[in-house]
């Protein structure tokens, strides 16, 4: 068994999203082993990817949210980080190890106040003790605890009602409204104590739109606050820019870096890369079209409506 390895899940849809990420856990340094568990990958992907990567077949009846422990599960490691491939690493991730090896979870905080007391019912898991709501999108699993954490994230998450949470009907009274993230959670709750949980700023891994992250070394991938704090990880947990035009910021812009710069190990096929994420002319026009349309549909939807709203606040006229 390894001392530590990462774990990620991937579709064809999804699969330019791994690509990113495993590029830039390479580029980091970082030499453990990486699997990706195979959610519908073409013959392509799975040749293309197997060289850093280690591919594991996934169940082909089993919804999307319950998939994310399948491969530790088969593949444990005394630490086992879970990471979402809508995430680039902008640093080591080494100290996040550590930290979790001697026997700890270490995850983000969500920046949610949220706290159901009946999970411990539910899942059968007894008492619970309030901790920090964390996200799911990155966990580093260690020790007995991370192994019992994990195992019991997995087990428990056969009792979700997926039309009941936020991705389908959005019932607020479901206990588990954000599925496997509330099952982790309460799992937390009742076997993490004290010191069993380490939860991070949620700014040190940011979601669009990144407010003040400034990328300030593409090459080697190093993103900044003003403060001098450097993020691990971006997190584009919404719109995802090889599927949708959208405004080419920090993220995009470290994307096309990691998959088509010299000394990524694995180079994304050009003719999956959207024009406006290649690299000449053609690709500079097509990017600022998009950045124009993107931004004037941002202002006129958000920006605008927020400022007025402000002005009457105020009783400006």
């Amino acid at each position: 068994m390894s001392d530590a390895a990462f774990y990620c899940m991937s579709s064809e849809l999804y699969f330019p999203g791994a690509v990113g990420l495993i590029n830039s856990l390479r580029l980091h340094g970082h030499t453990e082993p990486i699997f990706l568990l195979d959610c519908g990958l073409t013959p392509e992907h799975r040749e293309l990817v197997a060289a850093e990567a280690t591919i594991v077949p996934g169940p082909a009846d089993v919804p999307p949210y319950l998939l994310k422990t399948i491969a530790p599960r088969r593949h444990p490691a005394g630490t086992m980080v879970l990471i979402d491939v809508d995430m680039v690493a902008t640093r080591p991730l080494t100290d996040l190890i550590e930290r979790a090896a001697p026997g700890r979870v270490v995850a983000f905080d969500d920046n949610l106040d949220r706290f159901v007391e009946e999970w411990g019912e539910l899942l059968e898991l007894g008492a619970l003790e309030r901790r920090p709501y964390v996200s799911s999108g990155l966990v580093a699993c260690g020790g007995e605890l991370g192994a019992e954490v994990l195992t019991l994230w997995d087990e428990r998450q056969d009792r979700l009602d997926y039309e009941r949470s936020w991705f389908g009907r959005d019932d607020p009274d479901y206990p588990f409204q954000f599925l496997d993230q509330d099952v982790l959670n309460a799992v937390l709750c009742a076997r993490a104590g004290a010191d069993g949980l380490v939860a991070l700023d949620a700014r040190l891994a940011p979601h669009q739109p990144y407010r003040g992250v400034r990328l300030i070394d593409e090459a080697r991938l190093r993103c900044e606050y003003p403060d001098g704090e450097q993020p691990y990880v971006l997190h584009q947990y919404l719109g995802k820019p090889w599927i949708d035009p959208m405004y080419h910021g920090i993220y995009s812009r470290l994307l096309s870096r990691l998959w088509l710069a010299d000394d990524v190990p694995l180079r994304l096929p050009e003719a999956e890369v959207p024009l406006r994420m290649r690299r000449g002319a053609r690709a500079l026009l097509e990017r600022k079209r998009v950045d124009f349309t993107d931004l004037a549909r941002w202002y006129t939807r958000d920006v605008i409506p927020e400022w007025l709203a402000a002005r009457r606040g105020r009783g400006e006229s």
